[in-house]
């Protein structure tokens, strides 16, 4: 009987700043704490064993049903049409894994939750894929599947229950290891045009932040059940980067509100552009 392994989930900045600050220039080195993150998090992947990175991205927006990016392979060079002065002409070639991609697909249509998967395609990949796995796959040790988590008319419960289709694809379907990631940001709304440099390092407003803290602390404190009844009026009034939907698909692969465990903050809550970012790891604990 195959038996995948779900070894790591988490949470995950992708801030275009991070790669703005490799270069030479006013922000050089200023997102080291992030990159570092990304680091610690490779190497706890590689540590055990995983294959696969699943990558639950924000930027990339679909309209209808769920989508999953399987392709054989990813190559090419990305600029940010969103940001192009933040990300230009980044190189990237990675490995892609269909078999995964359809797996979660058929699992997905199964529990009800109609969903496509695209190994036969010329999509790319969006940037909340490709910044992280510039830190943690430089050197293609993974192969990568990503996944459309901009649902503009879709359900968080929905995207609950596609987070949990990913997992019985990968513990019931698949032979291998995989480690999911929701890559988005905790409150996001940017600074107004005009005003981003003092923003650089800052959360627009004194209320998304407090909020923001106190979502960290009901994470740490493993309340599930309070962020997940929160978590649409949260998405709603902070802003939620692509309405959260990777955080949801993230808590139904977990759980929902039925999870338990305390996250372990990774790189500490942070200010980037007006928006609250961070990386932190949501234990994998057997489902209720």
């Amino acid at each position: 009987m195959i038996m995948g392994t779900l070894a790591l989930a988490a949470k995950i900045t992708h801030v275009p700043s991070m790669y703005l600050s490799e270069f030479p220039g006013p922000n050089f080195g200023c997102r080291d704490a992030a990159i570092n993150g990304h680091k610690e998090i490779d190497r706890r992947c590689r540590a055990l064993g995983v294959d696969t990175l699943v990558v639950f991205d924000v930027h990339w927006l679909v309209n209808s049903e769920y989508h999953i990016n399987c392709a054989p392979s990813f190559k090419g060079t990305y600029t940010s049409n969103e940001l192009p002065h933040f990300i230009k002409n980044m190189p990237y070639a990675y490995p892609g894994n269909p078999a995964l991609g359809h797996l979660i697909a058929d699992v997905a249509n199964a529990m009800g939750v109609k969903s496509r998967a695209h190994s036969d395609t010329t999509l790319g990949l969006e940037y909340g894929t490709l910044v992280p796995m510039r830190y943690m796959n430089a050197d293609q040790h993974y192969k990568v599947v990503s996944v459309s988590a901009w649902c503009d008319w879709h359900d968080l419960r929905e995207s609950g229950r596609f987070g949990l289709a990913v997992r019985r694809a990968i513990e019931d379907k698949y032979d291998g290891t995989v480690a999911v990631f929701a890559s988005g940001s905790l409150s996001h709304h940017f600074a107004d045009n005009g005003r981003a440099p003092e923003f650089m390092h800052k959360v627009y407003d004194p209320f998304l932040e407090q909020v923001d803290q106190r979502v960290v602390e009901l994470w740490k404190a493993g309340d599930w059940k309070t962020f997940c009844a929160m978590l649409p009026m949260y998405a709603e009034k902070c802003w939620g980067e692509g309405d959260m939907h990777d955080t949801a698909m993230l808590l139904g692969l977990l759980g929902w509100d039925q999870y338990r465990a305390p996250a372990e903050i990774i790189t500490p809550y942070f200010g980037s552009s007006g928006t609250g970012q961070i990386n932190a790891i949501f234990p994998v604990t057997p489902l209720a």
